[in-house]
């Protein structure tokens, strides 16, 4: 397995399985910048995932 191939899938199963992260978030709510700024950047790093993780022949 090539680099490229390794970075693409490890980028699809990040975006695949990050969302799981998103709700330790919701559920303690988003009432302070430091539980917003964690949001962004889970959503950031979600967003990133996703374009790396495009071209996996295991989404198709």
């Amino acid at each position: 397995m090539h680099l490229g191939n390794a970075v693409t899938a490890a980028g699809f199963w990040l975006g695949t399985l990050l969302p799981v992260a998103y709700f330790p978030v919701f559920l303690v709510g988003i009432d302070s910048t430091t539980s917003l700024s964690i949001l962004l950047t889970l959503l950031a790093v979600h967003m990133v995932a996703l374009v790396i993780g495009h071209d996996y022949p295991g989404s198709r």
